[in-house]
C-alpha cells in the first residue's frame, strides 16, 4: 500500500484536475511531490476531516488555525504556488457546484478514498479563535459591529505593538522608497493625510475608527488641531488615552468609545476615516456617507482611506472571504473604489482626488509579517498559537493579493462643497506632495 503522502497527492491531483504544486509531508513522515517545492505539512489526519465537513477555504483555514496544517519553508512561496487553486478565482467564470462535481465517478471515488484516510468521525470542533454567530440576518447593527470590532481588536495591545511597531498604526503606510523604515513610512502616511485635509491650528478633526490614537496625536501635536477620536474597542481606547496623556495632549484630544453613528457634536472642519470603512458594510455605506457629510462644516474635507476589491461582472455574486470573515474581520465587506466614490457623491460630497497606493500596503504587510516572525516566541506568550497563526497567514496572503492587484487601497479626498461652489481646494490638486 502507498504511504499517506503519495495517496494524498494522487487524490489531490485527481480532485483538483491538475498536479499539486507543493510537496506534501503526511502525519506518518512520508513525502511526495516536487522535491524543490514548498512543503505543505499535514500534521494530523484530522485536517482531512475538516476538509470533508467544510470543503474549500474554511476547512483549510480551520486546519491551519488548529495546527493540523503547516508550511515548511517560505510561506510566501507556498501561498504563491497554491494561490491559483485556493484564493484566486475568476469571478466571471462559471464554476461547478459540489453536487455537479460529484457526478464524476472519479471524483466520487476520490472522496471515498479521502473518507477512508480521514479516520474516525464526528467532525472536529472549529478552533476557539473562530467567530461564533447566530446567523447573518442582522449585520452592521450597532451591537453586531461592536462584537465584530471586539473580536478583531481586543486581542491584546501588546500583541498589536509587537506586530505594528511603536507607531501603532494599523493601516497602509506610505513609502518614499522600499528601503524606508516602517516607522518613517507610517509617519509620512499620517502627514500626507494631514496635508490633504489642510489641517491648521484651531481646527476640529473627527477621527473615525481612531485605533490606538496615532492619527489624533499626530494631528494635534504637529498641526495644532483639536481632535475627537472614536472607536468601538475598549482596549484601543484605553491605550490611546494613555498615549495622549503621555504626550501632554489631553487638552486637545478626546478619545471616546462611541459608534460614529452616535456622534452628535458637529460641525467638524475635517474628518479622517483610515481603514475603518471596510467594517461599515454595503447596506450601510450610504448611511455612513450621509452621517459624515452631516458632521462636516461647509467646505470641510473627508479623507477616506479604504481597501477595495476588483469589480465583478455580476456584483450580486460577491461573497465575503470565508477565512477573513471567520477569523480576521467578521462582517467586513470590500467594494470597488468606483462604488465607494459614487456613494460618497450620492451623500452630497464632491470627490476631488483618489490616490491608489496598493503597492504601499504590500510593503507594509511584509514588514508586519517580519515583525511577527522575528518575535514569534514572544507572540505565543501574548496570544494563543491559533491567533498568531491567523495573523501570519492573513497578512502574508494579503500582501500577495495587493501585489497581484486582486485588492487595492485608496485614499479618497472629498469635500462638503457649499452651494456657491467654493471648495477651498488648491488649483493644483496634488499640491500636498
Amino acid at each position: 500500500m502507498q504511504d499517506a503522502a503519495q495517496r494524498l497527492k494522487n487524490l489531490a491531483d485527481q480532485l483538483l484536475g491538475t498536479e499539486l504544486p507543493v510537496r506534501l509531508r503526511a502525519w506518518d513522515g512520508s513525502e511526495a511531490g516536487p522535491p524543490d517545492a514548498p512543503v505543505l505539512v499535514v500534521r494530523h489526519r484530522r485536517a482531512l476531516r475538516r476538509l470533508l465537513w467544510k470543503p474549500g477555504e474554511l476547512g483549510l483555514a480551520r486546519a491551519w488555525v488548529a495546527g493540523d496544517l503547516d508550511v515548511e519553508g517560505d510561506l510566501y512561496e507556498a501561498l504563491d504556488a497554491m494561490a491559483g487553486l485556493i484564493w484566486e478565482h475568476d469571478d466571471d467564470a462559471p464554476s461547478k457546484s459540489l453536487a455537479e462535481s460529484l457526478k464524476d465517478p472519479g471524483v466520487r471515488a476520490g472522496v471515498r478514498e479521502l473518507v477512508k484516510m480521514a479516520g474516525p468521525f464526528p467532525p472536529p470542533a472549529p478552533p476557539a479563535e473562530e467567530m461564533r454567530r447566530r446567523g447573518r440576518l442582522h449585520l452592521h447593527t450597532k451591537g453586531s459591529d461592536r462584537q465584530a470590532i471586539s473580536h478583531h481588536y481586543d486581542v491584546g495591545n501588546d500583541f498589536y505593538e509587537l506586530v505594528l511597531g511603536p507607531s501603532m498604526v494599523y493601516s497602509c503606510a506610505y513609502w518614499e522608497s522600499p528601503d524606508a523604515t516602517l516607522e518613517s513610512a507610517q509617519r509620512d502616511k499620517l502627514e500626507l493625510i494631514s496635508r490633504k485635509l489642510a489641517l491648521k491650528p484651531g481646527m476640529r478633526l473627527l477621527d473615525v475608527g481612531c485605533g490606538w490614537g496615532s492619527m489624533a496625536i499626530h494631528a494635534a501635536r504637529e498641526h495644532g488641531v483639536r481632535v475627537v477620536g472614536v472607536t468601538l474597542s475598549q482596549e484601543q481606547a484605553a491605550f490611546a488615552r494613555k498615549r495622549v496623556a503621555d504626550e501632554g495632549l489631553t487638552d486637545r484630544i478626546e478619545i471616546r468609545v462611541q459608534d460614529y453613528r452616535d456622534v452628535r457634536d458637529g460641525p467638524y472642519d475635517a474628518i479622517s476615516s483610515i481603514g475603518m470603512a471596510e467594517h461599515v458594510g454595503s447596506d450601510r455605506y450610504l448611511e455612513y456617507a450621509h452621517d459624515l457629510y452631516a458632521l462636516l462644516a461647509p467646505g470641510g474635507r473627508l479623507l477616506n482611506h479604504q481597501i477595495a476589491r476588483r469589480p465583478q461582472r455580476d456584483e450580486s455574486a460577491y461573497e465575503v472571504d470565508e477565512f477573513i470573515d471567520a477569523y480576521v474581520f467578521p462582517d467586513g465587506e470590500l467594494a470597488p473604489v468606483g462604488t465607494t466614490a459614487g456613494l460618497l457623491e450620492r451623500a452630497g460630497f464632491e470627490v476631488r482626488d483618489i490616490e491608489a497606493i496598493r503597492e504601499h500596503y504590500a510593503l507594509t504587510l511584509r514588514q508586519w509579517v517580519r515583525n511577527l516572525e522575528a518575535r514569534w516566541a514572544e507572540a505565543l506568550k501574548l496570544v494563543s498559537p491559533g491567533r498568531a497563526r491567523i495573523w501570519r497567514l492573513y497578512m502574508a496572503a494579503s500582501a500577495l493579493s495587493f501585489e497581484r492587484n486582486k485588492i487595492g487601497v485608496n485614499q479618497i479626498l472629498a469635500v462638503k462643497t457649499p452651494p456657491d461652489g467654493a471648495s477651498g481646494m488648491p488649483l493644483r490638486a496634488r499640491s500636498w506632495n
